[in-house]
């Protein structure tokens, strides 16, 4: 064995002829957005600090309760909290690259030793061999390699942190659709009863000869009367469904059984959104896009110095039942001892094509970062805009539901002291207007609700339950 002292020179000479067939281009850690100083569909009062535990402004404790047992029983969440642990521990491995390995192994036999005679003699042997082998890290390949691992299940940490922020709001929404979905089969049902009722009418006094009454009119009603029965069966069907989608996310059976609240939570005032820059740390999955830039980064790195020779140490050592007391003899041990040196000098060009797919690689994530980056101030953007815009147009609705009613009103005056010709008509089409507009109403207060979820969502604020540690 060549003495370890040469191994210093021969490795300076190769460093230096594999120096220059190095990829000439870094790789970037980090990647830098530009952000605005405010958001700008935002209210006046709204670039306050985040919220914090959300789930609880809707002051709904049914709301809140089936988020936690969606937490605790969804089968896709539990999925990966598994996957997560599973990621943890592949972490070892690369921490474990830049230790010794050690193995051992042990034997023995047992041989007759005879001529034929009736005496009959036994020997007995015992091994123990032991082999050491260790990868200095030179240049740091090795380490690099672990931060990119440590980096990439650092990654996996905020993509659960997120997938557990996106079932609550699955949750809360589905919760919402539930009720409102269960709203709509109510309202359908009481526009059944009315129109029943309003046809019953219409076709006794059609039958009593009663002025103003034409066939037209009968026509009409038992029409209104049909399309109240497909549209209450269309509004059971939808509430089934409501009811069901909820209940997988829970990890229950989909039954159907989940029974609804009566009345959809309020809105309290607009929630604060914070800064455009704070979103960037917030967010789960802008966090996981940067440390993957990181990770990407560091595998880079790691590939450019795979050009650069290695250095390998290793150590064995063998004895048996007669010479034990080597194991412990220092002379015997370090006899044992070798090093090797390795340096590619033709592998087809394969490592220099790794090493700049590793350096496209790191770049591709950068862009992946500023492309969720800018979907995420897109999201904000368009949920502050639609939390204002969707304020607006309930309170419009508002009105027309009031004028509609009041229209019904007048309408059944006019027809029951004669004062309008077209009659029962009329009625029929002031009813339809105002309960058109309720079924607006109920699917425009779930579409602010829906939105509110989402504003909170995009911006990566944190409900109730604190996510666990991993």
């Amino acid at each position: 064995m060549p003495p370890l002292r040469y191994i210093l020179p021969a490795l300076t000479c190769l460093g230096l002829v594999a120096c220059g067939s190095f990829v000439p281009t870094r790789s970037t850690a980090q990647a830098d957005v530009t952000t605005p100083s405010s958001w700008k569909e935002a209210s006046k009062g709204q670039n306050k600090k985040i919220s914090s535990g959300w789930l609880s402004e809707f002051n709904s404790p049914e709301m809140t309760k089936l988020v936690n047992e969606a937490l605790n029983n969804n089968p896709n969440l539990n999925a990966a909290a598994a996957r997560l642990r599973a990621a943890k521990e592949g972490t070892v491995g690369a921490k474990a690259n830049l230790l010794p390995t050690v193995d051992a192994r042990t034997g023995g036999s047992r041989t007759r030793i005879g001529n034929g005679d009736d005496e009959r003699f036994y020997t007995e042997s015992y091994n123990l061999s032991l082999n050491a082998s260790w990868e200095p890290d030179l240049w740091g390949r090795l380490r690099d390699l672990r931060d990119a691992s440590l980096s990439g299940y650092q990654a996996s940490v905020y993509d659960y942190r997120g997938a557990r922020l996106s079932l609550a709001a699955n949750t809360a929404k589905s919760w919402c659709n539930l009720i409102t979905a269960e709203n709509q089969y109510t309202l359908a049902q009481n526009i059944l009863g009315s129109f029943s009722k309003n046809n019953a009418i219409v076709e006794r006094n059609y039958k009593a000869g009663v002025p103003g009454t034409r066939a037209i009119a009968v026509q009409l009603s038992r029409n209104n009367v049909a399309q109240a029965e497909r549209s209450l069966r269309s509004r059971k069907q939808q509430r089934d469904e409501a009811a069901r989608k909820l209940e997988q996310l829970l990890g229950r059976y989909p039954s159907a059984n989940l029974k609804a609240a009566n009345k959809l939570p309020k809105l309290s005032k607009n929630p604060p959104a914070s800064i455009p820059a704070s979103l960037l740390v917030r967010r789960p999955d802008l966090a996981s896009a940067q440390s993957k830039v990181y990770q990407s980064a560091k595998v880079a790195d790691a590939a450019q110095k795979n050009l650069l020779p290695s250095i390998n140490l290793t150590g064995s050592m063998r004895t048996n039942n007669t010479d034990f007391g080597n194991v412990v003899n220092p002379h015997f041990i370090a006899s044992s001892v070798a090093a090797s040196l390795t340096q590619s000098v033709y592998r087809g060009g394969e490592l220099k094509a790794n090493a700049r797919a590793a350096l496209d690689n790191n770049n591709a994530s950068i862009y992946d970062f500023s492309e969720r980056s800018i979907r995420a101030f897109r999201e904000v953007e368009d949920a502050l805009a639609a939390d204002r815009s969707l304020a607006q147009q309930e309170k419009y609705l508002r009105v027309e539901v009031r004028q509609a009613q009041l229209a019904v009103k007048s309408a059944e005056m006019d027809y029951s002291e004669g004062l309008d010709n077209s009659g029962i008509l009329e009625i029929l089409e002031s009813q339809r207007r105002a309960n058109n507009s309720r079924a607006q109403l109920i699917a425009l207060k779930n579409r602010r609700l829906q939105n509110r979820i989402d504003l909170h969502l995009a911006l990566g604020g944190d409900f109730s339950t604190p996510a666990p540690k991993s």
